[in-house]
């Protein structure tokens, strides 16, 4: 039994077998294969999601779980019940519990305090490591590899870029810089981690808040939008300072070959033009698709009931 709530909580090798994995599972390798038959998954979301709540209920069901679906009111904690009492009293009815509450995860930790369930983060508030683990298949199916890829991230550094930065910088070779707008960055924390990470690897991690002297030859560029789930911004003019960082298709001058993701949901003409999501560099919508592959690799992986550690290159 494994608990997912920070990609830090991964091992190298988890890291790359679960990319690998979900490779596997986009590519079909894996067909008819039910791991989990027998198994209880709960999915509990207290915000919204279409990508994330659908890849998970729809990959536990194909690898042959049944599952439990709770919203926002339907849990005893909105009664005052500790998390902890939560986690313990689930833990005898689920084998896993997949959450997002986009808050503390302490809350999920609490929860993971037990022996018999394992829980997963489908989004906190500090980081979205499904996300990543998506994003990652992602790359990997597109180029066959993880290791040198040049990436550019544009936009807030919220939960998504959180995710992607402790995840990238653990594969040599990479470079992966960010260009977030003032005031809106990684946290201190997550730039310490990943840092190390670069450092402890091989790879190469930059943050910079302004659109000056873009790299080129980029394998992808990667984008969010600028109104995070569950959150809101301050300052009233945080458009101002967000528009120069909107993905146009001048980026691609200097990287004609490079891949556009996103995590969807997207805002035309926010963080992205129409002309660039659905353009031919766009491969964001089989970036949604591979949630629910990642979500199977995953839900395997936590339960100890499939291959993935020893998973063969696909």
């Amino acid at each position: 039994m494994r608990h997912l709530i920070s990609i830090d909580d991964l091992t190298d090798e988890d890291l790359s077998a679960l990319v690998r994995r979900g490779a596997r599972f986009s590519g079909d390798g894996t067909a008819g294969e039910r791991p989990l038959d027998g198994r209880i998954a709960g999915i509990y979301f207290s915000k919204t999601s279409t990508r994330t709540r659908t890849a998970f209920s729809s990959g536990a069901l194909r690898l042959g779980a049944q599952i439990i679906a709770y919203g926002p009111g339907d849990l005893q904690l909105n009664t005052g019940e500790t998390s902890e009492d939560t986690g313990r009293v689930m833990s005898r009815m689920l084998d896993v519990l997949v959450a997002r509450t986009a808050g503390d995860p302490a809350e999920m930790r609490a929860w993971a305090a037990q022996g018999r369930m394992s829980v997963v983060n489908a989004m906190s508030a500090d980081e979205h490591p499904t996300q990543a683990l998506t994003d990652l298949t992602t790359l990997y199916g597109r180029f066959g590899r993880i290791e040198g890829l040049r990436v550019l991230y544009v936009g807030e550094g919220n939960n998504t870029a959180a995710a992607l930065a402790l995840a990238l910088t653990r594969f040599p070779g990479v470079e992966f810089e960010l260009r977030t707008p003032p005031g809106y960055g990684l946290t201190e924390s997550v730039r310490t981690r990943a840092a190390a990470h670069a450092q402890r690897h091989g790879a190469a991690f930059r943050e910079q808040h302004d659109m000056a002297d873009l790299p080129g030859d980029l394998d992808a560029v990667y984008t969010s939008r600028w109104q995070t789930t569950g959150t809101s911004k301050p300052d009233p003019d945080w458009r101002q300072v967000f528009a120069p960082f909107q993905v146009t298709a001048a980026l691609w001058q200097a990287s004609p070959k490079a891949v556009f993701l996103h995590d969807l949901p997207a805002h035309r003409g926010d963080e992205v033009t129409a002309e660039v999501l659905d353009g031919s560099a766009s491969i964001a919508f089989d970036q949604a698709e591979n949630k629910m592959h990642s979500a199977m690799a995953v839900l395997e992986w936590c339960r100890g009931a499939g291959p993935a550690d020893g998973e063969p290159r696909p």
